[in-house]
Order: C-alpha cells, then sequence, then structure tokens
C-alpha cells in the first residue's frame, strides 16, 4: 500500500477544530524533526562532549537498561538481534564498540557506548544480579574455565588470531601496518592482559593479520576467551569473519584452534611454530601428574630428612649415654680416691 507507506507517523501533538465538523476534534500528525541533530554524525572532537551528555541521560533513567535480574539490553542498538545480555558481555559489548577503530561505527554510535560502559562501571557495577547471579559470577570467578568445552582442541601457549588489521602499501609494493605494541595496549586497557601481540609479516611485507599471546595459566585462558567473546558480542568473531555478507571493516578476532593451527596460511605457519594443540582435559591431566609427581618428590624427600633426623638422634641418644657412663666412672675414680686419702 503505497499510501501507507507515504503515511507520517503519527505523534501526540496539538489538537485543533475540524472544518467540515467543528464540534469534532482533530488529532494533528507531527513528522520527526530529523533537524533536531540526534541522526547526524558528530565530530571525533565532539565525542568527549556527548560522551558525557549520553551519561547524564543513563543516569537520570531517560533509558532502558535493566530487562530482569540477570539480563539487561543496549538501548543504542535497537536493531541487534541479541538484545538479552549479561551484565559482563553488555559490558564488553559497550567496550567494543565504544573502543573500536571500526569504519562503520560513527562518532556518535561510539560515544554513547562508551557513556554506557562507563555507566555500567560506574553506577550499575555494584547492583548487578540478585543472590543467584552473585553466586553465578563468584562461580564463575573460582573457574574461569565453566564455559569452556574441555575436549576441544586449542592452541597452546593460548593464543588469539587477529585479522583485517589496516596496512598501506609502499612505492616498492610492499606493505606496512600497525605495531604490535599498539594493539597490545588497546587490549590491555580493555581488560583482556595478553602478554604480546606479533604482527605476521612475509616477502610481501605486513600480512594485515596478527596473533596475541596470553599467559600460560588457568587466567590465561580465561582472558583469551574473554577476548574471543567480546569481539563476537561485536559481530566481529570468526563467524563473522568467514560469512559471505559483503565489504569487512574493523579488526576480527578469535582464540587459536585446531583449523586455524592445520590451515596453510601464514596464520597457522606461524602458530605450528610456536604451539601444539592441547585440549583442557589434557592439560588438566598433565597438571595433575606433575602435581602427583611433584608430591611424590617431596614426600620422598620429607622421608629422607626424617630418617636422617632419626640418625640423627638416636646417635645423640647413643653419645649421652657415653656421656653419662663416662661422668658415673669419673664419679667412682673419684669417690674412692676421696676414700683412699681421707
Amino acid at each position: 500500500n503505497l499510501g501507507a507507506l507515504s503515511k507520517p507517523s503519527l505523534l501526540p501533538g496539538p489538537v485543533r477544530r475540524c472544518r467540515l465538523h467543528p464540534c469534532r476534534r482533530q488529532q494533528v500528525p507531527l513528522k520527526m524533526d530529523i533537524s533536531s541533530g540526534e541522526d547526524s554524525d558528530i565530530s571525533e572532537s565532539e565525542m568527549e562532549e556527548y560522551e558525557d551528555k549520553y551519561y547524564e541521560k543513563l543516569k537520570n533513567g531517560n533509558y532502558k537498561i535493566k530487562v530482569s535480574n540477570e539480563k539487561y539490553t543496549c538501548p543504542f542498538c535497537p536493531k541487534k538481534k541479541k538484545q538479552d545480555f549479561l551484565y559482563k558481555d553488555l559490558l564488553q559489548h559497550a567496550s567494543g564498540v565504544g573502543k573500536s577503530n571500526s569504519d562503520k561505527r560513527s562518532a556518535r554510535e561510539k560515544a554513547n557506548h562508551l557513556a554506557l560502559f562507563k555507566y555500567l562501571e560506574n553506577d550499575l557495577r555494584g547492583t548487578v544480579g540478585s543472590s543467584s547471579s552473585s553466586a553465578a559470577a563468584a562461580a564463575a570467578a573460582e573457574d574461569p574455565l565453566s564455559g569452556c568445552d574441555h575436549d576441544e582442541k586449542i592452541v597452546w601457549p593460548w593464543t588469539g588470531v587477529v585479522v583485517n588489521i589496516p596496512t598501506q602499501k609502499l612505492e616498492d609494493g610492499r606493505s606496512v601496518g600497525g605495531s604490535g605494541s599498539k594493539l597490545r595496549d588497546e587490549l590491555i586497557r580493555r581488560g583482556f592482559n595478553p602478554l604480546r601481540v606479533h604482527p605476521l609479516w612475509n616477502y610481501r611485507g605486513h600480512s594485515g593479520t596478527a596473533v596475541v599471546e596470553f599467559r600460560k595459566d588457568w587466567p590465561g585462558l580465561h582472558n583469551a576467551l574473554s577476548f574471543e567473546k567480546a569481539y563476537e558480542a561485536d559481530h566481529h568473531g570468526k563467524k563473522d569473519w568467514f560469512a559471505n555478507n559483503g565489504v569487512k571493516e574493523g579488526l576480527y578476532a578469535w582464540v587459536a584452534r585446531a583449523d586455524d593451527y592445520k590451515s596453510s596460511t601464514i596464520i597457522g605457519e606461524h602458530l605450528r611454530k610456536i604451539g601444539d594443540l592441547k585440549t583442557v582435559s589434557e592439560l588438566m591431566e598433565e597438571e595433575a601428574r606433575k602435581q602427583d609427581r611433584l608430591v611424590t618428590n617431596l614426600t620422598n624427600i620429607i622421608e629422607t630428612k626424617n630418617k636422617h633426623i632419626q640418625e640423627m638422634e638416636q646417635r645423640c641418644s647413643e653419645t649421652s649415654k657415653s656421656l653419662e657412663a663416662l661422668m658415673e666412672e669419673k664419679d667412682n675414680l673419684s669417690q674412692a680416691y676421696n676414700e683412699g686419702v681421707f
């Protein structure tokens, strides 16, 4: 119905008398005022000002954030398929969009998500969830592997993959790109705590890809998985990268797994040089074996020390008895001598 499509939106507006029927009242349609500035973008220099503006609106309750005790929504992504977030997932989403380098993200979009991140951190953190959600959060803190498939092959040491890094071609045809330290610092600011970021180079120069090195322990795996989930929440994960849906903009990232390790790309070649494929279950079993060996070694050391202590105690006892015998003999000699003299 073309008439329906061209019909302006009806919003509450002023009431006026109908010319044909003065006794009747007629609602006047109001058109959205697109000149208000909400649909126009802002410059990068205005981002901080708009971040403060949206932060105040969030504090004043102008936007609905909390859906239930455990579920939250992003008020600035009404068209997003996923509308229900856990607190930590919404926090990662707000941070990912706010600090995104993608050209798809407007300055206004970054500003309001930075404001949302600030509001979640400063104003909602202390009021998150009920006792059940608090218990779940505490359990997750105690067991960082709670959401991990223990039988899935993952590259160890824990490694992230970053693709679509911007590069530029020099006159000689070789490509150059940003340093790994800059990306590492950005990931640290977002709370993922990587050790290093290695850009991958070949004979053509910068490949536009990099690997992210995390600590080898369980907290390191937790950081790696959080890193992956943050990019997934921003639709810049592994599935999004390999989806055939047009031009890709911004960084895409995920945790390196078996298919990455076995690939014939520059990423696969590098992963095979620096790591192995292991499951969490295998690493837990290996760690348990190491702990068992350590306990056995410590037990043997303790038994050896106890044996030495017993030997020393026995020698001390024998020496003490010898001294007692000598003292008794001396006393007897002294007594005999005194009796002979007097």
